[in-house]
């Protein structure tokens, strides 16, 4: 059987712009920390090429400016750069306006050191949520072609949960096109269960992760979406704050996250997103708005959506 190729994709940032530690380090002492973001981005540089995996590597802008050299090296290296954002601020505790100039500034900075036009946007700690999907018309009207950012589960920082599971094209309320990549989940008793990125990656066994992932390719027929940042691979990262559960959170089995990702690497197929992007329909399914996520008749849940053909690669069976 073809192998359905998943997503993967590197959130490049330092651990002092994680959200989880906005209320104790204020963005104007950014810049006396450590820069430590370069040594793990060449590690899971290193890492990627010894599987001959292709990543999107979404670049905060505020990293990119302090290291554009660092960037050159990830898109040298045949990976896709797509853009973070450049302030990490997440988007409901911003003005469109805002919102406008931190998308687009980000985006222009990573072309004018690429080179190469950036089509893809992933929101700080995925904060397009209901009351922000505003911000996919300006994504749109900025030039990118599609977004990773709607992550269809309860969660009291991000999340929709009446989105679709699975990667579709839609039009935006302005009329738009755009891409929208969710972050994988597994849909258990009427929830959805997110797995394969981030804390989850780090959090559950990696036996789920592998199950969940099995799952997904070969009875949903539908492409997996595994994100790390480079600070989930530092295991001698100073310690940023005193609370000790904010801690556990942050750096619960980092230690293993490296190793994990290997592991995984060698058992799915894997590009940048991309490539899962080129093998969508040319026309999109419908309106992605608020009031039909509040009605929870997006399709996609059971229906047209979640048909998209999947990217396929190579004869063999997934494990």
């Amino acid at each position: 059987m073809a192998r359905i190729l998943n997503g993967m994709s590197i959130d490049v940032e330092e651990a002092f712009h994680a959200s989880a530690f906005e209320g104790e380090i204020d963005p104007s002492s950014w810049s006396g920390f450590e820069p430590r973001v370069g040594p793990n981005v060449e590690r899971l540089l290193a890492l990627l090429d010894r599987h001959r995996v292709k990543a999107t590597f979404f670049v905060l802008g505020w990293v990119a400016e302090r290291h554009p050299d660092l960037v050159r090296q990830v898109h040298r290296a045949g990976h896709e750069i797509a853009s973070h954002g450049y302030h990490h601020r997440l988007i409901y505790h911003q003005c469109r306006q805002r919102f406008r100039e931190d998308a687009g500034g980000s985006k222009k900075l990573l072309e004018d050191i690429t080179g190469e036009a950036v089509a893809g946007y992933r929101a700080p700690t995925y904060s397009i949520t209901r009351q922000t999907l505003w911000a996919l018309d300006i994504l749109a009207e900025l030039g990118f072609q599609y977004d990773s950012s709607i992550f269809p589960v309860r969660h009291d920082r991000y999340g929709i949960p009446g989105a679709p599971r699975f990667p579709y094209r839609f039009r935006t309320a302005g009329g738009r096109s755009l891409v929208e990549l969710p972050p994988t989940t597994i849909s258990l008793a009427g929830f959805n269960l997110p797995v394969a990125g981030g804390g989850y990656f780090r959090l559950y066994p990696f036996a789920a992760t592998v199950a969940a992932t099995w799952y997904v390719n070969r009875i949903e027929q539908q492409p997996a979406f595994v994100y790390v940042h480079p600070w989930e691979i530092d295991t001698t990262q100073p310690r940023l704050t005193r609370d000790r559960l904010r801690w556990w959170r942050h750096s619960v089995n980092q230690h293993k996250t490296f190793d994990r990702l290997a592991r995984l690497l060698a058992l799915r197929r894997f590009g940048p997103l991309r490539d899962i992007v080129a093998s969508l329909p040319d026309e999109p399914a419908a309106v992605l708005d608020a009031p039909a996520l509040e009605r929870g008749s997006m399709p996609g849940r059971r229906g047209a959506w979640s048909r998209t053909a999947a990217p396929r690669y190579e004869t063999g069976s997934d494990t």
